[in-house]
């Protein structure tokens, strides 16, 4: 076994434990999944937001994008506005409702990192992010781990 295998399971295992922790809380506090805050982040953070900009991001489908969307707005979340210069494509916004969620649950999602990242000093924790956004950017530039 190659000495990089052990650390690829520490790291997916730590993400899964982390993720459904933080999840579980916003579902419990907020009434929403960590993926959806994930998605009403990035819709609220990149100007003229479409799926194709979360696809890129998430590397994960158009269809599973769309359709995750598609939940966001029957929520009353998120709507789809025509795009200003090419009508063939929306526009993603957030509502005032998903705007005071979003609101509500970023300061959530951030303590209950906190708590679960206690036991690592900061330092340890700078270098963690350090190397995680070298490897991140690696692969992204290379399209590594894009959808089919």
């Amino acid at each position: 076994m190659s000495h990089v295998t052990p650390i690829f399971t520490d790291l997916v295992r730590v993400e899964t434990r982390l993720y459904n922790a933080v999840s579980a809380r916003l579902r419990a506090e907020q009434g929403l999944g960590l993926g959806q805050y994930e998605l009403l982040e990035i819709i609220d953070r990149v100007p003229g937001c479409r799926v194709l900009d979360i696809v890129g991001e998430l590397a994960i489908t158009v269809g599973a994008v769309s359709k995750a969307v598609d939940r966001l707005e029957a929520a009353g979340w998120c709507v789809r506005v025509a795009h200003p210069q090419d009508r063939r494509s929306s526009v993603l916004r957030l509502t005032s409702e998903g705007e005071k969620l979003l609101a509500a649950s970023r300061p959530l999602v951030e303590s209950e990192l906190v708590s679960l990242t206690a036991a690592v000093s900061s330092g340890d924790l700078t270098r963690i992010a350090a190397t995680l956004a070298t490897l991140r950017a690696t692969l992204e530039a290379g399209r590594h781990g894009q959808p089919g």
